[in-house]
């Protein structure tokens, strides 16, 4: 679609619309075409990248910008770009229903592909395929929902498949090495963050590696920071404790 705005006659082509209504009346902005996606996901930060033109409409295919006075009264600002902002997040993008089902699909693909990167099957600590993920997915009747990122939707699809597999995060190998005066006590403050403990040091000061929950990690090096106000140190020693070899598909 190629469109001219009236106002300024400059000529916007590849126009994906999101669309908001606010105070009775309909509003505007002209994006590019797969762009609306990453801004949502966060994975395009660039409004730039985003918007044709920092100008709200009333009907972007007509060129007809909205009046100064009706974007005060709907959004309770004349800024523009504040506005673009508001309609990009909240707004309905305008799209085929082939380009929705397109993009639906790339999002249910993307999804997969975290949760397969994220987690191992906890009995053999072995990765699931992105195939295996999305046939699980399918199983369980998942419902892409385009307005939230596919990283919150990646982690709810875990929390979804838990009930109906065996599929947990994989876990992250650190090593701590903490102050012997504080070691003892924050070491039972650590316990019950800890999945296991594989090595466990104690002479001149405590060393230990073991594997946590990766939700755990901000936690746990806050815990550390606080308690042996900064002597204490965390190290990653590894992201995920995965055996090599995908787990196969039955």
């Amino acid at each position: 679609m190629s469109i001219f705005t009236p106002t300024n006659q400059i000529r916007l082509t590849n126009v994906a619309v999101v669309r908001a209504r606010r105070a009775g009346k309909r509003f505007e902005i002209a994006c590019y075409r797969n762009k609306v996606m990453g801004w949502r996901s966060g994975a395009e930060k660039d409004l730039d990248e985003v918007l044709q033109t920092h100008t709200v409409f009333v009907n972007v295919s007509k060129g007809q910008v909205a009046k100064k006075e009706d974007l005060v009264k709907a959004f309770g600002t004349d800024d523009q770009t504040e506005i673009c902002k508001m309609i990009l997040s909240k707004g309905e993008l305008q799209v085929s229903d082939k380009e929705r089902h397109t993009q639906l699909e790339q999002m249910f693909r993307d999804i997969a592909t975290i949760v397969a990167d994220k987690c191992v099957n906890p009995e053999t600590k072995r990765p699931y395929t992105v195939i295996l993920i999305e046939r699980a997915m399918k199983d369980i009747h998942y419902s892409v929902k385009p307005n939230k990122s596919t990283k919150q939707q990646a982690l709810e699809v875990i929390r979804q498949l838990k009930e109906t597999m065996q599929i947990e995060r994989a876990h992250m190998r650190l090593r701590f090495i903490l102050p012997a005066k504080e070691g003892k006590k924050l070491k039972e403050k650590l316990k019950p963050l800890i999945k296991v403990t594989e090595s466990e040091d104690f002479q001149e000061q405590l060393e230990i590696v073991c594997l946590i929950d990766p939700g755990c990690f901000r936690e746990i090096d806050e815990l550390i920071r606080s308690e042996t106000k900064g002597k204490g140190s965390l190290e990653v020693l590894s992201l995920k404790d995965v055996e090599e070899g995908d787990e196969k598909l039955e």
